[in-house]
């Protein structure tokens, strides 16, 4: 199987994973369903990432942005209403509830997830153009490129000590689904990966309750755990950085490669 043809089913399979996250949606048959569209559209905007100012990626990497921007409030809700419900605050979890059933309505009825369908469907018969006019002849080089500089970018940050978290959690999150994406071009090792995902499940707990404490600040049902999670947010920070200094070893390790 051909790049081209290899890269084709990856994002397919996508569309296909995108369709039944969305029937789940509208059925309201599970909690993970939008946590799972939301992992189809990351991996989606991973593998486009590369390539995203051709011509013919340019509408579908947009109608993807758009998804997950839209979907970024509701899914924050679904992780609050689940850690409310952990600690007992079930009050304050069932407050949320109707807020996030409304947020579901509003994604399913919304212009931008019709857009990602559609261009889903038109994106291949363009992209297959494109190859036979010859102008993919170098994609894959292209790509091979681009995972390095991104590799390259996230050694330089976590070099700096005072290079703020949140954008490194973003550098580890899009290296690690950019190296996944394609597996047989990055240069990281088996090694590295995994530590891509310990550091981003770090740095996601730091990120999470790092917002909560935010929240807590203006939505006064929230106070009671303000503490709690201020606490959790630093201790989830310190493990994050003692998992960043073996990842940058690692990183630049298989940088030399």
């Amino acid at each position: 199987m051909s790049f081209v043809d290899e890269y084709v089913r990856q994002i397919i399979g996508l569309e296909v994973t995108l369709y039944h996250a969305r029937a789940r949606l509208e059925a309201d048959s599970d909690a993970e369903a939008l946590h799972d569209l939301r992992i189809a559209i990351r991996r989606l905007r991973s593998l486009l990432r590369p390539v995203r100012t051709r011509d013919e990626i340019i509408p579908l990497n947009i109608a993807a942005a758009e998804v997950g921007r839209i979907t970024t409030p509701a899914r924050d809700l679904e992780v609050m209403i689940g850690e409310l419900a952990r600690h007992g605050y079930l009050q304050q979890a069932d407050r949320r509830k109707a807020i996030l059933k409304s947020n579901y309505a509003s994604i399913l009825k919304s212009p931008a997830l019709v857009t990602l369908f559609n261009e889903l469907d038109n994106w291949p018969a363009a992209f297959r153009r494109a190859e036979i006019n010859g102008e993919l002849a170098c994609v894959e080089t292209e790509i091979d490129k681009s995972l390095n500089n991104r590799v390259k970018r996230l050694v330089v940050g976590l070099a700096d000590p005072g290079h703020d978290r949140h954008d490194i959690r973003i550098m580890v999150k899009n290296t690690r689904y950019l190296a996944e994406a394609f597996p047989h071009i990055s240069s990281l090792r088996k090694k590295s990966r995994e530590e891509l995902k310990t550091v981003q499940s770090a740095l996601g707990s730091w990120h999470d309750h790092f917002q909560w404490c935010v929240k807590a600040k203006i939505e006064p049902d929230l106070r009671p755990l303000s503490r709690q999670w201020a606490t959790a947010s630093e201790t989830a920070l310190m493990k994050a950085e003692s998992k960043l200094v073996s990842l940058h070893h690692h990183l630049k390790q298989d940088l030399k490669k």
